[in-house]
């Protein structure tokens, strides 16, 4: 119980700070123009990496409903502790954006971090883009997963760093480069715009669902018709996965020893 709640307060934390650094990011100086998306995207690749380092033992340092709601999904998150997750993002993004307005010199700069659709786009659009953005980033955290459940020594969280800043860059523009329903939900309480916000709670959270399922179930190397049959039908996963890998395992090994045997044919001869 004590780790459930060390988690809960990870994932509070870790929204509370990747959500003010992102929007401090975002807000250009007193008589400043705006940056773009470079500095938002720069500073949330970088925080990404940190949070990692500090939270991902503990939660994993999800700090996004998409994220949490794309592990449930792929039934690698219960229900209970998929929802405690999401309430804790959503109130960290929120005292983190608010930290940030009361810090700020000038309020009106506030407008500066509400994902909003831009005029020259339309909230399909910005739909799209959002969905795109989000189904690369979560494709990305399924396969750094699946790397360090196999022991590899892969930078992970870099390469996760590298995703959230290229998503950031890739719908900064044209929808913001959310990602992150937290993200564009604590602006809004703040600030009272909800206009579109609709946007960024259905392209972040279909785009990782779809980006969740298809690793899981299509590029996984534990991958195959029989885990996606045990998803559906609410079956254990875990033991679909260990006879798969114990197949695959016997299979290299029987290979193997085919090719030992070919290779002492040949010497005989």
């Amino acid at each position: 119980l004590r780790e459930f709640w060390r988690a809960m307060l990870a994932e509070l934390l870790g929204s509370l700070v990747f959500v003010s650094a992102v929007l401090g990011a975002s807000v250009p100086g007193p008589g400043e123009a705006s940056t773009g998306p470079l500095y938002p995207a720069l500073a949330a690749g970088m925080v990404a990496v940190a949070l990692g380092h500090c939270f991902g033992e503990i939660s994993g340092a999800q700090v996004n409903p998409a994220v949490t709601l794309s592990l449930l999904a792929t039934r690698r998150l219960d229900l209970v502790r998929a929802l405690v997750y999401v309430g804790a993002q959503c109130l960290g993004a929120s005292l983190g954006a608010g930290a940030l307005y009361f810090a700020l010199p000038l309020k009106t700069t506030a407008d500066c971090f509400v994902s909003k659709v831009p005029l020259e786009v339309n909230a399909a659009q910005a739909l799209g883009m959002e969905l795109l953005s989000t189904f690369q980033l979560v494709f990305t955290v399924f396969s750094v997963e699946d790397h360090r459940r196999r022991e590899y020594t892969e930078p992970g969280n870099l390469a996760i760093g590298f995703s959230l800043s290229a998503g950031v860059l890739i719908g900064g523009r044209f929808s913001g480069g959310s990602m992150n329903p937290a993200r564009s939900l604590g602006p809004a309480i703040i600030t009272g715009f909800w206009e579109n916000h609709w946007v960024y709670w259905i392209g972040p959270v279909l785009g990782a669902v779809l980006a969740g399922v298809s690793h899981e179930f299509f590029f996984a190397p534990s991958a195959s018709r029989q885990k996606l049959v045990a998803c559906l039908t609410c079956k254990d996963i875990e033991m679909v996965e260990a006879t798969s890998v114990s197949r695959s395992s016997l299979s290299t090994v029987t290979q193997t020893a085919m090719r030992a045997k070919q290779v002492n044919k040949q010497e005989q001869n």
